[in-house]
């Protein structure tokens, strides 16, 4: 999946939308992926539907 950088704030949707930075950590808290910086994520591979969904909800 490569690089993917985090939005600077979160827009309160629900679900969050995939490029918010708190799905993004919790991604990252999962060990689906690493952090680089402070807005910039590594993913090895496309992380399971199931991770990202429970990554999304509110």
């Amino acid at each position: 999946m490569g690089v993917k950088k985090a939005k600077k704030k979160c827009c309160k949707d629900k679900p969050r939308c995939k490029t918010c930075p708190v799905v993004l950590k919790r991604l990252s808290d999962a060990g689906f992926a690493t952090r680089i910086d402070l807005r910039t994520y590594d993913f090895d591979g496309k992380p399971p539907k199931k991770a990202v969904a429970e990554a999304r909800s509110r």
